[in-house]
């Protein structure tokens, strides 16, 4: 079954294949603006303002031509978007109202026509209610074509007008200030959302097709913060999430190809959420075990550090008890922070005792001199008291750069005391066993 259904040796497979990947493609680029614009139910208000096109459509050519249909719904699509941006223009009515209102308007009126034309008895009325939820299955050649050029035509648009669409969508004072026509602009995205959403009504339907839209760009923003990778990236996963989705209605007839695509990029999402290398869930636990872990080596060998700077002398072995009165460790942290720090030669053990290399000296230098540093930064520059600064230089001690300390060095002009009077260690006045 897998192998022929890649091998689209089956001709209704690849005109439902290739009318997901065009409908998946366009509808997940242009929504990477209404998400970024943070207008995300514009699509499905438009989605659910369609209906009653289709069903006018249909009841002025008293038949099922894709084509009018299509038309019918980019009119009263295009209706919805209009009286939503008047009724924000001219009303005190918030945006998420005036979606709601609009959005429940149509929608009503479009199942009213729909009842009416399932109770009029025209005879090729069967089939008008497939548009709720979609019927891909149903897609034949031509509707494939009109697919395939309405797609190509919204990304070339992208493509050419990328610049600006990112200018307008997130500063539009500066795109006027530089001579844009902001509205003219506005319009013309607003009408490729409007022709994404008709387009995909026969497979998607007018219910779910707001996810198609919204969905691929929301897994998108997990895994860039660069517009052009993100528009990209919510194509790809919208195309990935036809092919599935179409994939799972070959495999089991029953199952309709449209709510599958919309399972399909909600699980796509649901794996960016947890696993994208920067926003996601999974990492962000992983990045906060490991500065954990930093932290504690950190504190490791700023307490050994400490115990033998007033001496000038590290070649003192300190048993485990007395390590851990240095620090408030837990008892798991102070084994797996001693056992680390020998693995990587900065400490050495005697029995149960254990002392700073010489290179253990210099890292433990280098963090405590970080961390005073940072005391007289906050004392002399944000005029803290001496007495408020401990805390903040405990956090801040871990994330300095070299090229952060470069910078404190010459701004605070290689001081040699921190605000309560403490030497600040430099590697060069070292002295080691």
């Amino acid at each position: 079954m897998t192998l022929r259904f890649f091998s689209m040796a089956d001709a209704n497979v690849r005109w439902v294949v290739t009318g997901s990947i065009f409908l998946g493609g366009a509808a997940g680029g242009l929504g990477a603006f209404t998400f970024l614009q943070k207008r995300s139910l514009l699509g499905d208000t438009i989605a659910h303002s369609a209906l009653p096109g289709i069903g006018l459509a249909f009841l002025i050519t008293g038949r099922k031509d894709f084509l009018f249909l299509l038309i019918g719904a980019a009119m009263t699509g295009w209706l919805g978007a209009v009286l939503i941006n008047t009724i924000i223009r001219h009303t005190r009515i918030k945006q998420d109202s005036a979606l709601g209102i609009v959005l429940t308007f149509l929608f009503g009126l479009g199942i009213v026509i729909l009842t009416y034309i399932q109770k009029s008895g025209a005879g090729a009325q069967a089939g008008l209610n497939k548009f709720l939820f979609g019927q891909a299955a149903a897609m034949g050649k031509d509707d494939v074509t009109i697919l395939a050029v309405s797609g190509s035509i919204m990304l070339t648009l992208i493509f050419v007008l990328f610049n600006k669409f990112k200018i307008i969508s997130f500063d539009p004072g500066f795109a006027k200030s530089i001579g844009l026509k902001v509205g003219w602009l506005q319009f013309l995205m607003t009408s490729l959302i409007v022709c994404s959403v008709v387009i995909g009504l026969q497979a998607v339907g007018v219910v779910l097709m707001a996810a198609m839209l919204i969905t691929p760009s929301a897994a998108a923003r997990q895994w860039t913060d660069r517009l052009s990778l993100l528009i990209v990236l919510a194509s790809v996963f919208g195309i990935l999430a036809g092919i599935m989705g179409a994939y799972i209605s070959f495999l089991a007839p029953r199952f309709p190809t449209g709510p599958w695509m919309v399972v399909s990029i909600s699980v796509i999402f649901g794996f960016s959420i947890l696993f994208a290398p920067e926003r996601g869930v999974i990492s962000r636990i992983f990045r906060h075990r490991q500065n954990q872990r930093k932290t504690t080596l950190d504190h490791l060998l700023k307490a050994l550090f400490k115990a033998g700077l007033n001496e000038k002398k590290w070649d003192t072995y300190y048993p485990v008890d007395q390590i851990n009165k240095m620090w408030s460790f837990t008892k798991g942290q102070l084994r797996w922070g001693l056992a680390r720090l020998k693995r990587r030669g900065v400490i050495e053990k005697s029995g149960d005792m254990y002392r700073l290399t010489d290179t253990g000296v210099k890292e433990g230098s280098r963090i405590l001199r970080l961390h005073r540093l940072w005391e007289v930064y906050l004392s002399r520059f944000l005029e803290l008291p001496d007495d408020h600064v401990h805390r903040d230089a405990e956090d801040m001690e871990h994330i300095l750069t070299p090229e952060m300390e470069k910078k404190l060095l010459k701004l605070l002009g290689q001081p040699e005391v921190d605000p309560h009077n403490q030497e600040i260690p430099y590697l060069d006045r070292e002295v080691t066993s």
